[in-house]
């Protein structure tokens, strides 16, 4: 497959960006058909500044502009590039299929990997729509000083999230404001200073957040919009991945309430207070945008548009007949399904995990117990998937030799959901792939082990264990748990007969004084994180952040994961000189194609990451 190249300046405004002039409540406002292309005057107005706006909210889904159709590398779950080069999953289908993907799998990648420059293309789209929002308004006068500040505020919102991305993909980026137009002021802008040395974005992002923690109001009218808490959620996320704890601290307890011993008042923009749901809810698209969403993009299907749904995910399903009928892509690991092993006490088995045997393994499975999180992650053979009866052995995984024996699940609807929160529309080759299904960016369950993070590296051992608890509380609730011989309540979220367990399911919370030693401390909230957002784009990003650059975290963790894989049915017994390169890898290449554009003309703008 070949790609187009991309140049964030040379793309017009105007071809670019959905135009929306009628709006309706909840989330299918992003998510309207384009109405075609305007002159920039017909754009100074509130109508079309509203419309610009929603063309940037719709860059958060990855797919629009010139990544149109393309965006399996570029969706916002990020699963190639948290999921599968973090551990989570494998690629999945054949190994020829997308083989692109093999090589981020593998961390074998380099520049010309056309995964890197669509990603590229979207977050830069998406950073550019931002700005032709906040370049518009300034010309817009049929519209009230009150709007125009909530609305610059969601495009400095937006902008901020997708230099995020961009960041945390490439770590050395550059950044792109309002002042770097398509037409005029055409200077290409560098990511190095004029000693060469890397320019560091950081406090831009924060700029731009604090820009929308400042002037976003608490409720919004339509409900997939960013208000003030998302704003400060977000914002105490950037200063997590700087290593702030602090600051990031006093963010998260703005927003954590009392419930969970928290003094903040955060809210939806609905206007719920934050709080743990049903985890399934998490990924149902009939109970989308719960008290737990913080930021999500917002996905719709079966309204017009044809690939509107979360088109990042299409090749994510189970193979053959079942949930979408294609494409088997993106298998949770073995690795993955046996991190939820769980010792007597019901707690992780944090350094013993991934010894034999295997969960699932079809010559002599595990036998013990399992934290109930697993069957609400992937598919496994025999277990009840949703109302579509159990897993099927093999027939769900398209190349069982290279892909292990799950299925992935979070992003997957049920049978009676079936084309009415799955699409029905025959606009491409796999409608039923599509659905209405959001993907969480932000939710309230981050923000808890986030702050658990930020507690014990500040010295709260404490409260550090009290919020992981709150998470494993939740775990632990049978009424969120699989059943066998029980019919399947999509709308709930939940089985109807609570009789007999998939399996046999012990989780329980840390106790009191657990979290006295840092180490383990620090170890048992990152596993945290693992068996909670699994199989949502977050692995590697969480590795590299925990790694900072020292080389002893994340090559470590990914190089034992790749030992263990090469001895199982797996890519990695392929591929058995896979390795995982320190100060290297954690960070993947600036797309080449990006590189040659900016220094088309003989000035070096655009500087390779160290290694490659």
């Amino acid at each position: 497959m070949k790609f187009r190249t991309f140049q964030y300046r040379y793309i017009a405004a105007v071809s670019v960006i959905t135009l929306v002039l009628i709006y309706a409540c909840g989330k299918n406002f992003l998510d309207k058909k384009p109405l075609g292309a305007f002159s920039p005057d017909q754009l100074y107005n509130a109508a079309g500044v509203q419309g610009l706006l929603v063309g940037a909210y719709h860059m958060v889904s990855g797919e629009g502009g010139v990544t149109a159709g393309n965006n399996y590398a570029s969706g916002a779950s990020n699963w190639a590039f948290g999921s599968v080069a973090g551990g989570d999953s494998y690629k999945g289908s054949t190994p020829s299929d997308q083989g692109d993907v093999v090589f981020i799998e593998t961390w074998a990648y380099n520049a010309n990997n056309p995964y890197f420059n669509l990603k590229w293309q979207a977050v830069y789209d998406g950073a550019q729509r931002a700005n032709d929002v906040i370049r518009t308004m300034a010309k817009v006068t049929d519209l009230d000083d009150a709007s125009k500040k909530v609305m610059l505020a969601e495009a400095y919102f937006l902008r901020a999230h997708f230099h995020f991305e961009a960041k945390r993909m490439w770590n050395n980026v550059p950044f792109v404001d309002e002042t770097i137009t398509y037409v005029a002021n055409n200077t290409n802008v560098p990511n190095i200073d004029g000693s060469g040395n890397y320019i560091d974005i950081w406090p831009k992002i924060e700029a731009d957040m604090q820009k929308a923690v400042n002037d976003l109001p608490d409720k919004q009218p339509e409900i997939g919009r960013a208000n003030k808490s998302a704003a400060i959620a977000y914002l105490g996320k950037i200063y997590l991945y700087e290593h702030k704890y602090a600051l990031a601290k006093a963010q998260f307890d703005k927003i954590i309430p009392g419930t969970y011993g928290g003094s903040g008042n955060g809210q939806t923009s609905g206007g719920q207070a934050y709080r743990l749901v049903n985890f399934q809810d998490n990924f149902n698209a009939a109970t989308d945008n719960s008290a737990e969403s913080i930021f999500a993009y917002q996905s719709v299907v079966n309204d017009g548009s044809g690939t509107n749904g979360n088109y990042g995910d299409v090749l994510g399903f189970p193979n053959s007949a079942g949930p979408g009928g294609c494409c088997g892509f993106n298998n949770p690991s073995i690795s993955l399904a046996n991190s939820y092993k769980t010792d007597a006490n019901g707690l992780p088995l944090l350094d013993t995990y991934n010894s034999t045997p295997n969960v699932s393994d079809p010559a002599a499975p595990y036998a013990g117990n399992l934290d109930p999180r697993i069957d609400l992650t992937m598919g496994r053979p025999g277990i009840p998937f949703f109302d579509w009866g159990p897993t099927p052995t093999n027939t769900w995984v398209r190349d069982p030799g290279s892909n292990g024996y799950f299925s992935p699940k979070k992003n997957v609807y049920s049978k009676s959901q079936q084309g009415v929160l799955s699409s029905t529309e025959t606009s491409f080759w796999g409608p039923t792939q599509l659905d209405a299904n959001n993907v969480n960016l932000i939710r309230f369950a981050d923000v808890l082990l986030w702050q658990a993070e930020c507690e014990i590296e500040l010295n709260n051992p404490d409260r550090a264990l009290a919020l992981v608890n709150y998470v494993r509380k939740r775990a632990a609730d049978p009424t969120g748990w699989v059943y066998k011989n029980s019919d399947y309540d999509a709308g709930a979220g939940k089985y109807k007969v609570q009789t007999t367990t998939a399996d046999n399911y012990l989780v329980k919370e840390y106790p009191a004084g657990a979290f006295a030693n840092k180490t383990y401390a620090l170890k048992a909230i990152r596993f945290e994180r693992k068996l909670e957002l699994a199989m949502e784009g977050t692995r590697f990003f969480d590795l590299a952040r925990w790694d900072n650059n020292t080389g002893t975290v994340m090559a470590p963790e990914l190089n034992a994961f790749a030992a263990a894989e090469k001895v199982r049915p797996t890519i990695f017994a392929i591929n058995n000189t896979s390795t995982f390169t320190a100060r290297k890898n954690e960070y993947y290449p600036i797309p080449q194609q990006q590189i040659d554009i900016e220094n088309a003309f003989g000035t070096v703008n655009l500087k390779q990451n160290p290694g490659y």
